[in-house]
């Protein structure tokens, strides 16, 4: 990777002597150095080369000084850093130079050891605000993508809402149509005992009592599908919801339940590893005045996290023995604290947490996961979420081995 710094200095001599001292550095490739001789040029050179990582410039220079350049950069939206040089003394314009926004500043004559270490430390200055813009960009095009999302999913839901009501709806008159038919042929069967030859092989092939029984099943399972479809409909509709701009009071226990029917296909047993246990031990709470989409992304972060923490348990355990680990288990608790606050507590019982990490948990961009599996922002926005949002609390409990137990903490109003 190259770094392009660009100097703007008058100085005839400034061009060579920091061309020689860096010509290692320009030779390798990894500075390469735009000279200009004005405040003009500079901010010309800046507008063309988006690339320009640092400037070095002199204060005092004809045409624009290195103060007005300064001026003029605040108002461009860069990451680039600034380092001015100046006069060894001249303290009121070099304090001036840095109300301006001027990274650091150089005396002359220049001591090059010193600005050495000024453009080393300058430069990992503006890589690490490259590096967390563009996180920025990369959490923010995930959020847009996540907002598009959550629209579609309001729209599949309401898409699917009435054709499924349309099958939900018959599959009551449907059993008793099939009843009376049933009944009719039960009566045919009574005052026709012996019937013709072709009728008896019909019913012989078709298994009669088998077809019967096995109807009436068929229906059950028709009806209990729906059902859970319109369950999870539901779901969709009420998670996809934009939240009102006050907060509501409302029943956290059918949230959770909401945001569960979300995730039942990580649930069930997979070839890698076992059917997960979920507990629910629900207490007695009163309405939570939340605001209930914010809360259930919040419940849906952890509940992904405690679901990736069993799969990273399996991976790391061996894989004939995967499938014999007694319990994969995820437990969900409530409780009401005292008289003004409430808690939902999420558990795992993964490998756990190490402590070195656990400072580190809240932070954005903070992942342990391998690179393009997550963005490192579940928690932090969680914590933005509960703490910010609602004047809650999120902690977490763990310990390598013994699992991981998050808690939410909230006020009742």
């Amino acid at each position: 990777m190259t770094y392009h710094i660009l100097v703007a200095d008058d100085e005839p001599d400034t061009q060579e002597l920091i061309s020689q001292r860096f010509r290692r550095e320009i030779r390798l490739k990894k500075y390469e150095f735009i000279f200009v001789h004005n405040g003009s040029q500079a901010y010309d050179a800046i507008q063309q080369m988006p690339e320009i990582d640092m400037v070095l410039t002199d204060i005092n220079m004809p045409e624009m000084d290195g103060l007005t350049l300064l001026s003029k950069l605040q108002n461009d939206e860069t990451l680039l850093k600034t380092v001015v040089v100046s006069a060894y003394g001249d303290m009121a314009h070099i304090r001036k130079a840095m109300n301006l926004g001027a990274f650091d500043f150089l005396t002359k004559p220049l001591d090059f050891k010193d600005l050495i270490v000024t453009v080393e430390k300058t430069l990992n200055v503006v890589m690490d605000a490259k590096a967390t813009q563009q996180k920025l960009q990369t959490a923010q095009a995930q959020t847009d993508k996540l907002s598009s999302l959550g629209q579609m999913m309001a729209d599949i839901a309401h898409e699917i809402k009435n054709p499924v009501g349309f099958v939900s709806a018959n599959i009551e008159p449907t059993k008793a149509y099939i009843q009376d038919l049933l009944t009719v042929l039960e009566l045919y069967q009574k005052h026709y005992p012996e019937p013709d030859l072709e009728i008896q092989q019909l019913l012989a092939e078709l298994e009669l009592d088998f077809l019967v029984e096995d109807l009436q099943k068929i229906l059950s399972s028709l009806a209990i599908g729906t059902q859970r479809i319109q369950d999870l409909v539901l779901s969709l509709r009420d998670f996809s919801r934009p939240d009102q701009p006050e907060k509501t009071a409302v029943d956290i226990h059918q949230g959770i339940d909401n945001t569960l029917l979300l995730l039942q296909h990580r649930l069930r047993a997979t070839k890698s590893r076992p059917v997960v246990e979920l507990v629910r031990n629900y207490g007695p709470l009163p309405p939570v005045t939340c605001y209930p989409n914010q809360l259930n992304q919040v419940v849906l972060n952890l509940l992904v996290n405690a679901l990736d923490a069993l799969e990273e348990k399996c991976q790391d355990t061996m894989q004939q023995h995967c499938q014999d680990i007694s319990s994969f288990k995820i437990q969900i608790r409530t409780e009401q604290l005292d008289d003004n606050w409430v808690r939902i507590a999420i558990a795992d019982n993964g490998s756990g947490i190490e402590p070195d990490i656990m400072p580190q948990l809240f932070d954005a961009f903070f992942s342990t996961k391998p690179m393009g599996q997550g963005t490192g922002l579940g928690l932090s926005i969680s914590y933005q979420l509960i703490v910010k949002n609602h004047g809650g609390c999120l902690s977490c409990q763990s310990a390598p081995g013994k699992g991981t137990e998050f808690w939410i903490d909230l006020p009742l109003s």
